[in-house]
């Protein structure tokens, strides 16, 4: 769902990752196996700068023969839900009333750095009229 690709450029004695679609997001790293390992901190970091705005989230685009990043499980799966928010025009004051919370709960939630649980996920999901599910591949 969140599959960025990345292009990877020789940069002197190190590789620089960065993504067609986030533009916020670059990386180095001294092989281009470390470079791709860091891309996934960097475009977990510029999607935090999306979320903080409450801008919409950049769409992956498909390009053939680059490889692919994705945010940690956790995290795609905040994106998801913040993503459904605003496609759904709710804002986080009307999804805390909706779940019984305070604002500041609402907030972690969202927060690209805090590990929210599983199950405060999951509640925020089916205030929104959706479900989550996970499939090993």
């Amino acid at each position: 769902m969140f599959n960025y690709p990345v292009t990877l450029t020789q940069d002197g004695d190190s590789f620089m990752a960065t993504f067609p679609d986030v533009p916020e997001a670059i990386t180095f790293g001294h092989t281009e196996q470390e470079a791709l390992e860091m891309a996934v901190d960097a475009l977990e970091t510029a999607l935090s700068f999306y979320v903080d705005d409450r801008k919409p989230l950049p769409v992956p685009s498909a390009i053939p023969g680059l490889p692919c990043v994705r945010p940690s499980a956790l995290e795609s799966i905040k994106l998801a839900v913040y993503q459904e928010m605003l496609a759904q025009g709710v804002r986080k004051a009307e999804l805390a009333r909706r779940l019984g919370w305070n604002a500041p709960q609402v907030d972690r939630l969202f927060d690209l750095g805090h590990a929210s649980r599983l199950d405060q996920l999951e509640a925020a999901a089916k205030a929104l009229g959706r479900h989550i599910e996970v499939i090993l591949a």
